[in-house]
């Protein structure tokens, strides 16, 4: 029964939201109906999924797995609405209203999109490109003895360097900034990626290589058929660690001689004091770090589908 009240509970806590966005007067002369509109469509999409929910048990699941997070999180917007633009308790500029932050997203939706845009392909292009490198180093490093004796050395003095810590360099080395920040991420991520895969490709057991070389296979089919696809799970454990570096690291770079990008962005709202723009650009980072995951997640889900029926947290706690 508590499973079906919590859900309940999370679409009234919005709706609470709501009501007291449009009942209580604000002190201040603000733009309220892009927040009125916003909460108004969560309200309905929850609304919905509740509904779905009792036809089918996976979407129930899901529903009923955030029902409480979702809860408090309307709980807290009905607060902070309150303290901020209704009261005025919390003082401008360091502590807009919810209202102020969805208002100056709608306002600034244009900059903020273009500014996404560049944040995504410059993480694209250096995340993407640290990968490839990770999973190379890692491969030669767990594979070859040799190559172990001279790569290992390396990564272990590189990698605890923070990628920031490498901004003169690639600002003398390469030509432009954003050369620079794709320098930048693919240094972060090339550490935990080539780690994980280096050990790995060092904890299969022995046994499967005995069994491959019993049946006639090289050290190159090994290698093609044995040991990287049973590294797969630990090259998506450091991918998921690089993905959190990155992001850091990433908006870090666009601070440092950037002209666009949602750390160029921050950086600039906070030299105008405009707080509720830093706000609202810390906001679309967080939702675009969470579509990035989910991506990550669904190719996982792909690749290790043998994985399934062992790691069945992953499937309760998705959306």
């Amino acid at each position: 029964m508590k499973d079906r009240v919590w859900p309940a509970l999370a679409v009234l806590s919005f709706a609470l939201a709501l009501v007291g966005n449009v009942s209580i007067s604000s002190v201040r002369s603000l733009n309220e109906t892009p927040y009125r509109v916003l909460v108004g469509i969560v309200i309905l999409y929850m609304t919905g999924r509740c509904v779905l929910s009792f036809f089918s048990e996976r979407i129930g699941a899901a529903v009923r797995f955030r029902a409480r997070f979702l809860a408090a999180l309307g709980a807290a917007l009905f607060i902070w609405d309150i303290l901020s633009t209704k009261t005025g308790i919390f003082p401008l500029p360091f502590f807009p209203g919810p209202v102020q932050i969805v208002e100056i997203a709608f306002v600034d939706r244009r900059e903020l999109f273009r500014s996404t845009l560049y944040s995504l392909r410059l993480f694209t292009y250096g995340f993407v490109l640290g990968t490839i490198l990770g999973v190379g180093t890692g491969i030669l490093i767990g594979w070859y003895r040799q190559w172990r004796y001279w790569l290992f050395p390396v990564l272990r003095v590189c990698g605890i360097i923070p990628a920031v810590a490498w901004i003169p360099f690639g600002m003398a080395v390469f030509p432009s900034s954003f050369m620079t920040g794709v320098f930048m991420i693919a240094i972060c991520s090339w550490f935990p990626v080539a780690l994980t895969t280096a050990n790995g490709i060092a904890s299969i057991h022995r046994s499967y290589f005995e069994a491959a070389r019993t049946l006639g296979a090289n050290d190159r089919f090994i290698l093609r058929h044995v040991a990287i696809p049973g590294t797969v799970p630990s090259i998506f454990t450091g991918i998921s660690a690089a993905t959190g570096l990155s992001f850091c690291t990433l908006i870090v770079s666009e601070m440092v001689g950037a002209e666009a990008g949602l750390g160029w962005y921050i950086n600039w709202a906070k030299g105008w004091s405009v707080y509720s723009k830093v706000y609202a650009a810390i906001i679309v980072m967080a939702l675009l770090f969470s579509a990035v995951l989910a991506l990550l997640g669904l190719v996982r889900s792909v690749l290790l589908v043998w994985q399934s029926g062992l790691t069945n947290e992953e499937g309760s706690a998705s959306i």
